[in-house]
């Protein structure tokens, strides 16, 4: 019976197509064997990859010129990043592993880089898929790799082929993310024009579908916080092709439908499409860039502004477009004061709230300037749909006074103009704040929260605008009215606010508004204390219990630091009864920890302002930017007021200070300040030298360590140099005793093999001789005598090589044991060089050391002989100077001359022998000749002067024997001792003579 064959599993026929892709050499064979592993690589990825990754991707080199096989294995390789999800070899790291076998090799990008050149269809398109899958698995190598081939992934954005091109574009995304490299190198490949020509051809932003958020998308990568893109963009003219785009710019002509009512059709992205150029709008305006003022300037001079405005206050604009309009006009005008000065100048037509359907009014409205439009959108009571709008509209207001002392100070007397005559037909925050709760205010609490926020930004850090916001007071004294002042006035509603349980959003509004106002201001809190039951309320305030309190506490806590901070003891309520009062009412823990709370609170902490969904509730949005960052910055200040001294007051400027002398202390301030900064460079300076000395000493010492190692290194060369001469040496003794020793080995194997050949030769012919004997033996028996003297004669023969084989073998002895011992005599005699050198050096060593000693010692007898001579010489002098002691001093003198002739002597004798030395030395002793000749010449000098010496001392004996002998004749008496004395004297010399 025959036997069914094996069931073959997936696994075998995987390994056997691996296997012929492998060693197949026809092109046939190996597609039809990628052809079978693209139908497993679905549901075995990881077989299939494992057993052919790498001869799928030389397959893209090897094949590149066959396309229906290069479309084969690129789909396997697509297949293998996108597995069946359930498949059971299904996994994330399957795709890692295959983009990392990609990427560790550049030449792996490279070729799908090739092949993304090529005109085929699905060579380009799914190598743009691949690499999309490979980035996806490892974004930054995959960016790494392509860096030298972003162009051509840039010119797939040219190509008329539509899934290309998006391929292209969703590719470009991915790699431009993150990479400010890539960014760059996309935008040197002219990506700005391809992407502003997709845009056009697909219908600009109304008509536009997906392409053109792509297009959006890789824009924003492109010059998202990247200021030399943002300038290359600025400078290649784009900024009018980005206002083309936008609502209100002369329309092109279009040449994808001749029918009018293709023209008229708007895209569902439309809006989408035009809120995203918003966001890339906002991108070149991020506040503190150095790009952002070129780009705020070139803007307005393509008229984006005016485009914007129109936008936001269009009745056609849906409201993210007008909120986002809205942003994008504060931050074209934030900081720059001449775009700030002519947006007051633009007109728009009012916003209404939008119209159930979008239809608009029938009734066309009038045109205001646009900061009352804004004001009359942020303060006009509205729906919590519309507080994004009223948001953005404050910011935009905020974004117009930034920073422009002018601007402010005349929106501020405008409101207060406006307020005291009661004529503003526009919203007024300032009367917005005064009024206090209305109907209007407790269902639209932003209503109150935006007033005090414009009217805080107005006075923040502005003493003049506090001042004059301070002259506004309610009610007429002449009257007989109760005069009640602006911060009295919003203090009272704040009190009616907290007390009528109002939404914590009015409040906290108002306390804002006076922390801001009061804070480093004396005046101002002396304003508030002038009502003093208001602390009370504060105080009450503060000690309700409650979650929900815990803002409305901190900020109370805030505002009554503020208080004692710059309270004075002239204060109405003075600053050690404030004190008092709020340890004793309030108590300091209670004060501390209301502080902490408000400090570690979300909304304070974590503070964002985020869109807010529309839902029917209100926002979540309880402060305002600025005033969250004042208060982080004060914390700590806060927070020790307490615990201040009341003695010890903040010290703040009296009206009225003399602007000359202002003028002159900081021109005084300069000046020190100046002389502060040269004394600083000169310090600078003086440091610089000091640490260029030290810098030089620690050169010097570095060389003179250099030159130490130098020294140790020549001396190490040296032993090295002898130590390797003497492995030299040994090496060429053993190297000649081994020629020695093959050279006579080879002549006795020489020798023995004439020896073995005689004896061969012998025996053969012995054997031919017996051969021979044998024959004639049988055949001639009459011939023996014959044969056996030929026998003899053979045997003879054969003797004789015995002997000449015994000679040869004597000989050979004789010659290995001469040359034997010639090697033992040659190694001898290299021990005893070897002795000899090593002697030899130590003994010139032992020589330069006493040399070097005995120089030492001749410089110390020089010095000693030096010394000698001086004295000398001084006593030569006070024998010149005293006649009368000379005598007892000649007696002296003698004595040391004789003790110096005898070291003169002993010297000479010493510098004859150090001489001799001397010149059995190097020429190093040349220095000691030098200086024995100098002291040669010095003892001639001091015998010289000695020699003068005696011929001055033998004029004076002249002179006194003549004395003596002038006394005689005249009859004078000359006594013995004194001839004695002289016959002594002269003895001495006599003897000194000798």
């Amino acid at each position: 019976m025959f036997q069914a064959p094996a069931k073959q599993t997936a696994t075998d026929t995987i390994s056997t197509l691996c296997g012929r892709l492998a060693s197949a050499t026809l092109l046939e064979d190996r597609r039809a064997a990628i052809l079978g592993l693209r139908s497993f690589a679905k549901e075995y990825p990881a077989s299939v990859a494992s057993g052919s990754l790498r001869e799928l991707i030389a397959a893209l080199n090897r094949d590149a010129e066959d396309v229906d096989t290069i479309k084969v294995v690129l789909e396997t390789l697509l297949m293998l990043f996108n597995p069946n999800e359930q498949s059971p070899e299904a996994s994330e790291e399957i795709a890692l592993w295959l983009a990392d076998e990609f990427t560790q090799r550049q030449d792996n990008i490279t070729i799908l880089l090739g092949l993304i050149e090529t005109d085929d269809f699905y060579s380009r398109l799914y190598s743009l898929q691949l690499v999309r899958a490979i980035s996806d698995a490892r974004p930054e190598r995959t960016q790494e790799c392509i860096l030298t081939g972003v162009g051509k992934v840039v010119a797939t954005l040219d190509d008329h082929r539509d899934a290309v091109r998006t391929e292209g574009l969703v590719l470009l995304n991915d790699l431009s993310r993150t990479s400010e490299e890539l960014q760059k190198l996309i935008v040197f490949e002219n990506a700005f024009d391809k992407i502003f020509n997709l845009i056009q051809a697909d219908g600009s932003l109304t008509q536009g579908t997906i392409v053109v958020q792509d297009c959006l998308s890789l824009l924003a990568n492109l010059v998202r916080f990247n200021t030399s893109n943002q300038t290359a963009f600025r400078e290649m003219g784009h900024v009018a092709r980005l206002a083309a785009l936008l609502p209100g710019a002369k329309k092109l002509k279009k040449a994808r439908s001749s029918m009018e009512e293709d023209d008229d059709w708007v895209s569902p992205q439309a809006n989408k499409n035009l809120w995203g150029l918003l966001a890339i709008l906002r991108m070149f305006l991020v506040r503190g860039s150095i790009s952002t003022l070129p780009n705020q300037n070139a803007f307005v001079k393509h008229g984006i502004l005016q485009q914007v405005v129109n936008m936001a206050f269009g009745p056609a604009s849906v409201i993210p477009i007008k909120i986002e309009s809205l942003n994008v006009c504060a931050d074209m005008i934030r900081a720059n004061a001449r775009l700030q000065e002519g947006f007051a100048q633009l007109q728009v037509r009012p916003v209404v709230e939008p119209v159930t359907n979008g239809a608009t009014s029938p009734r066309e409205p009038t045109t205001v300037y646009i900061i009352d439009a804004l004001l009359d959108l942020a303060l006009t009571p509205a729906s919590n749909d519309m507080f994004d709008v009223r948001f953005a509209a404050c910011e935009c207001i905020k974004a117009y006074i930034f920073n422009h002392l002018q601007i402010k100070t005349h929106f501020l007397r405008r409101a207060i103009g406006g307020h005291l005559d009661g004529t503003d037909e526009t919203a007024n925050a300032l009367t917005t704040l005064l009024s206090g709760s209305q109907g209007s205010q407790v269902i639209d609490p932003y209503r109150t929260w935006f007033a005090a926020v414009l009217v805080f930004h107005l006075i923040y850090d502005d003493r003049e605008a506090k001042n004059e916001l301070m002259q506004v007071v309610e009610g007429d004294a002449e009257s007989g009215e109760e005069v009640v002042t602006c911060i009295q006035t919003l203090t009272g509603n704040l009190i009616a606010s907290l007390q009528l349980g109002e939404d914590e959003r009015i409040p906290i509004a108002y306390l804002m508004l006076l922390a801001g106002w009061l804070f480093e201001d004396a005046t101002a809190v002396n304003d508030f204390l002038g009502e003093a039951s208001s602390l009370q309320s504060l105080i009450q305030t503060m000690q309700k219990p409650g979650q929900d309190l815990i803002v409305i506490r901190g900020l109370c806590a805030s505002l009554l630091g503020i208080i004692y901070e710059f309270s004075t003891k002239d204060s109405p309520v003075p600053r050690r009864d404030l004190q008092s009062l709020l340890t004793s009412k309030l108590g300091r823990e209670k004060y501390l920890n209301a502080i902490a709370e408000l400090r570690h609170h979300p909304d304070v902490r974590d503070f964002e302002v985020i869109p807010q969904a529309s839902g029917g509730a209100l926002p979540n949005v309880f402060f305002d930017e600025t005033f969250v960052d004042f208060l982080k910055d004060n914390f700590s200040r806060l927070s020790r007021a307490i615990d201040r001294d009341p003695v010890k007051e903040i010290l703040q400027p009296h009206d009225g200070i003399d602007r000359d002398l202002v003028d002159s202390l900081r021109g005084e301030i300069d000046e020190k300040q100046h002389a502060i900064e040269q004394l600083q460079a000169e310090k600078l300076t003086l440091e610089q030298k000091v640490n260029q000395e030290h810098a030089e000493r620690r050169k010097i010492e570095d060389n003179a360590q250099q030159q130490v190692h130098n020294i140790k290194r020549i001396n190490e060369e040296l032993h090295r140099n002898h130590e390797n001469d003497t492995k030299k040496a040994e090496r060429e003794h053993r190297q000649a005793s081994l020629e020695l020793e093959n050279k006579y080995s080879l002549q006795i194997v020489a020798l023995n093999n004439k020896v073995q050949h005689a004896t061969k030769e012998t025996q053969v012919a012995v054997v031919n001789a017996k051969r021979e004997y044998e024959d004639k033996l049988r055949q001639e028996s009459r011939a023996r005598g014959e044969v056996e003297q030929r026998l003899g004669a053979s045997e003879r023969s054969l003797q004789e090589a015995g002997r000449a084989h015994q000679e040869a073998m004597d000989a050979n002895n004789a010659l290995e044991k001469r040359y034997r011992e010639e090697i033992s005599s040659l190694e001898q005699k290299h021990r005893d060089e070897v002795g000899a050198v090593t002697l030899e050096k130590g003994t010139l060593e032992t020589q330069i050391q006493e040399s070097e000693a005995q120089i030492k010692k001749l410089k110390s007898e020089k010095d000693a002989l030096q010394r000698t001579i001086d004295k000398s010489s001084s006593s030569s002098k006070d024998l010149q100077s005293t006649v009368d002691k000379l005598k007892s001093e000649m007696q002296e003198l003698k004595t040391k001359v004789q003790d110096q002739t005898w070291k003169v002597k002993d010297a000479e004798e010493k510098m004859r022998k150090a001489e001799a030395a001397a010149k059995e030395k190097d020429e190093k002793l040349k220095k000691a000749d030098a200086a024995a000749k100098k002291k040669e010449e010095a003892r001639a000098a001091a015998q010289t002067e000695l020699d003068d010496l005696f011929v001055v001392l033998g004029d004076l004996e002249e002179k006194r024997a003549r004395d003596k002998k002038r006394l005689k004749e005249l009859g004078e008496e000359v006594s013995e001792a004194e001839d004695e004395d002289e016959d002594e004297d002269g003895e001495e010399e006599d003897e000194d003579e000798e």
